[in-house]
């Protein structure tokens, strides 16, 4: 099965993208087909062996429009194209358009409508004696409006003639027959006046309607304009993400460094990055060792300490040291591009909820221009004039906005995966996007999602005659030799206080149970309660000890001798910072949380009393996982599921939405619809509310292009004229279309000003050492949040540089934004503002205002 993205050009509303999408449907081997009128683009899952790239191109023109292959897997760009080029060149066109049509149409309407406003005409104009001159001229400045925007005639006749009218094709019918009856009225004039008859003069020196079609076709290409900034808008997210990555890199090539352009990097590079510059690919550090700030791709704030044997990532920041990497993925592979790949697909995909305004549009124009038909006929069976008819058509056609509809899904999408995006969020699909905002049970895996996944010492209990040191050195020599994850906790431990493990004679592992090793001659074991079973070892603690520990979610590992025990360590994995406070939004929001956990029962509900979750389903073999899912979606649960390992993914993929820790592994990450970057279960929350708030504007889309048309097509068809005299002109209705589209794009802009809203007060999870070297405690200090706006910062060094002085003022964190020149600060405690501003204009910027 392939799968190729097409650009495709001549659409101009969702009638358009219905008919383009059923043409190439129809094709045999054709799988999916989603057209996205928003990017102009078109993604097609076909048969190879059935179908070819040129039957696709060719199905698209055949319906009037035009097709061309923009991606392939064998012939992909290095990098992404930027997506405002397009955009760019086709708003110079409109502006050019627009302008060109004001000219005319200013001189337009001051010559047919000045004599109603009181304003003089030149006496050439006024006058029985000179209609026919009023008239001709009124039909000169009409044509170059014309000619500018011949593309609604061009366009919108030739889909209409091959059976799939557009918005286009309202417009050209609705200002053709305009013109046309407008020349037919200057033949009427001409005849009038050659027959001396002035009541046919005055009769249709009143009903040119020139002005009509002008204003017509000039106002929609004001829409138009406008339509397509907005749209440009919301593909900002897409576009700052391809400006991330530097032009340039350093590589060394034969021994000296070498710039080259980024795209020209290959794998295995030696990469040379300074200090202040971006990094240019993925790799790893071989030499040197600097902080990296990771913000425009995790959104985490604070730099990353990185060193020899350290991954760093493409397009993020070095902060402070020279370092040499090898490039490890480049091009298409890096971090970077993936994540623009998902975010375009997710863009450029259809969310269920736009399934409805599809139907709708596909029907819609054919339908419209029955509706005007049928005004037309039933006003001159009345007995109304022609002209009044015709004029009653005319608006009928031009309110009615198929585009409103078909930009209310896309446009809200396109924001809202790129703000998920710029949040550290990545949603793959918008079907997910949509599917989150109704879940109402979320389950988390414990270890490396809530907890840490890196255990550590919490206890050391001796017994009587064993110090502290001693028991912790001997359990650092058996240890040293396993590979085991509890093992790296105590070798951790032993580092913290300096003590180096002893030579081991012998080692043994024995599986289920622990290991077993000789040092100096002597005999000892490390391991479960099993294991002092099987060698009946006498356990000289008080029981309490294993009981206590199980019910604090604490694992221990027993030492002895041959004859007895000589202590217990007690190994936890700890919470991460965020996941209580990211328990506590959910349930808040009325999601059922559950935890799902290979470990005991004991010890899962000590986790689950200390993140205070719902619900707890422990003992779960990996491969059960998927299977618990499946009995919660039985019940009649909608559910997501949050993971990071392999033994994950099968749950990920059953799960209504799967969402992965970005820390995760790679498995884990293709199996799941949602990737937190910044592996902080925080923005699981952040997801969800973001879901809801793009469902919530698709929606208030939806509603107000529909309402728009079921209002008014009855007004401008004069259902309302008989009861209470209302009458629509024309150019009025022209107006309210555009106006309609530009309505719907402008409210999806209102995304972008998301931010996730906790009910929970906002805390800062500092670790603090206690009475026990080995216990960790978890300090929680409220946050107070300034803002502060600065002038002067113009490029990424700039904000790198206001981010650097503002951090290093204790107890401030701060996050720069270069684009609203803004900086965001946490604070710890309280900090006087002139500190910070001195802090700022010190480093050669302006502080412009702080709240």
């Amino acid at each position: 099965m392939a799968h190729e993205k097409f650009q495709v050009t001549g659409m101009t509303c969702s009638a358009c993208a219905a008919h383009v999408e059923k043409s190439v449907s129809k094709l045999n081997g054709i799988r999916n087909c989603t057209v996205n009128l928003l990017s102009n683009s078109m993604s097609v899952d076909f048969a190879s062996d059935l179908v070819s790239v040129q039957d696709i191109v060719q199905a698209v023109e055949s319906g009037g429009y035009h097709a061309s292959l923009i991606s392939s897997k064998h012939s992909a760009k290095k990098t992404p194209s930027v997506p405002e080029d397009a955009i760019a060149g086709e708003l110079k066109n409109m502006k050019f358009r627009l302008i060109l049509s004001l000219v005319f149409l200013i001189p337009l309407f001051y010559i047919s409508m000045g004599h109603m406003m009181g304003v003089p005409l030149p006496s050439f104009l006024t006058g029985h004696e000179n209609a026919l001159s009023f008239a001709f001229t009124q039909f000169l400045l009409v044509i170059p409006i014309v000619f500018v925007n011949f593309k609604y005639f061009q366009v919108g006749f030739k889909t209409l003639f091959k059976g799939s009218p557009n918005m286009d094709s309202l417009i050209a019918i609705g200002s053709a027959a305009a013109i046309v009856y407008g020349i037919v009225a200057i033949y009427q004039i001409g005849f009038g006046l050659g027959h001396q008859n002035m009541d046919l003069v005055h009769q249709y020196t009143m009903d040119l309607y020139f002005e009509s079609a002008g204003m017509i076709l000039t106002l929609i290409t004001l829409g138009k304009y406008l339509e397509t900034r907005a749209k440009g808008k919301t593909s900002e997210a897409i576009t700052k993400l391809i400006h991330l990555a530097p032009k340039t890199a350093l590589v060394i090539r034969d021994g000296a460094e070498t710039e080259i352009p980024s795209e020209e990097v290959v794998r295995d590079d030696i990469v040379v990055v300074k200090p202040g510059n971006t990094i240019p690919v993925d790799g790893i550090i071989i030499e040197g060792g600097t902080s990296v700030d990771e913000a425009a791709i995790t959104g985490e704030s604070i730099p990353v300490e990185k060193g020899p044997g350290d991954t760093v990532i493409g397009a993020t920041m070095n902060k402070a040291g020279y370092f040499r990497m090898k490039a490890t993925k480049v091009g298409e592979d890096t971090t970077l591009s993936q994540i623009i790949r998902l975010v375009e697909e997710a863009s450029s995909s259809k969310a269920p909820i736009a399934k409805l305004a599809d139907r709708v549009s596909g029907v819609f124009v054919p339908i419209v221009i029955a509706v005007a038909l049928i005004s037309v006929i039933v006003w001159l069976l009345i007995g109304q004039s022609f002209a009044f008819s015709l004029s009653i058509g005319i608006a009928v056609l031009v309110i009615s906005c198929p585009c409103a509809l078909g930009l209310a899904t896309p446009t809200a999408i396109m924001v809202g995966t790129g703000k998920g995006a710029q949040n550290g969020i990545l949603i793959k699909s918008a079907e997910a996007l949509e599917i989150l905002h109704g879940i109402d049970t979320i389950v988390f895996d414990k270890t490396g999602t809530l907890t840490a996944g890196k255990p550590v010492v919490t206890d050391i209990v001796t017994a009587e005659g064993f110090s502290e040191t001693a028991l912790l050195k001997i359990a650092a020599t058996l240890e040293n030799a396993s590979e085991h994850p509890l093992a790296e906790a105590i070798m951790l431990q032993a580092d913290q206080e300096n003590i180096q493990p002893d030579a081991l004679d012998s080692f043994t592992s024995v599986t289920g149970q622990g290991i077993v090793g000789t040092i100096a001659g002597k005999k000892y074991f490390a391991g479960n309660q099993k294991m002092l079973d099987e060698n009946h070892i006498v356990m000289d603690l008080p029981e309490n000890i294993v009981l206590d520990f199980a019910e604090q979610g604490k694992t221990p590992l027993f030492f002895a001798d041959e004859q007895r025990v000589i202590g217990v360590i007690a190994v936890k994995d700890t919470l991460k910072p965020s996941s209580k406070t990211a328990i506590s939004e959910l349930k808040h929001m009325g999601i059922h949380t559950v935890m799902l956990t290979g470990d005991h029962s004991k010890t899962a509900n000590a986790i689950q009393r200390e993140v205070e979750i719902d619900e707890v389903i422990a003992e779960v073999l990996p491969q059960q996982k998927e299977q618990k899912i499946r009995q919660l979606q039985e019940s009649g649960k909608k559910v997501a599921m949050v993971g990071d390992g392999i033994n994950d993914s099968p749950a990920l993929a059953r799960a209504d939405v799967g969402i992965a820790i970005g820390a995760g592994t790679d498995i884990a990450i293709e199996s799941a619809d949602v990737i937190l970057m910044k592996s902080d279960l925080l923005d699981a929350v952040a997801a969800v509310q973001l879901s809801k708030a793009t469902l919530r504007n698709i929606k208030e889309n939806l509603f107000w292009a529909l309402i728009y048309n079921t209002i008014g097509i009855p007004l401008a068809a004069g259902v309302f004229f008989s009861v209470l005299g209302w009458k629509l002109n024309p150019m009025f209705a022209a107006a309210a279309m555009s106006l309609s589209s530009v309505c719907v794009v402008s409210n999806a802009l209102r995304l972008k000003l998301f931010r996730p809203k906790y009910h929970t007060v906002q805390r800062d999870h500092s670790f603090e050492q206690q009475a026990h070297p080995n216990e960790i405690h978890i300090k929680e200090n409220t946050k107070m949040e300034k803002e502060m706006w600065i002038e002067g910062m113009s490029c990424n060094h700039c904000k790198a540089r206001v981010e650097a002085v503002l951090n290093g003022i204790d107890g401030v964190q701060a996050q720069v934004s270069l684009e609203d020149k803004k900086a965001v600060l946490q604070l710890s405690h309280p900090v006087e503002d002139d500190l910070l501003v001195k802090a700022v204009t010190d480093a050669g910027y302006e502080v412009v205002k702080i709240k």
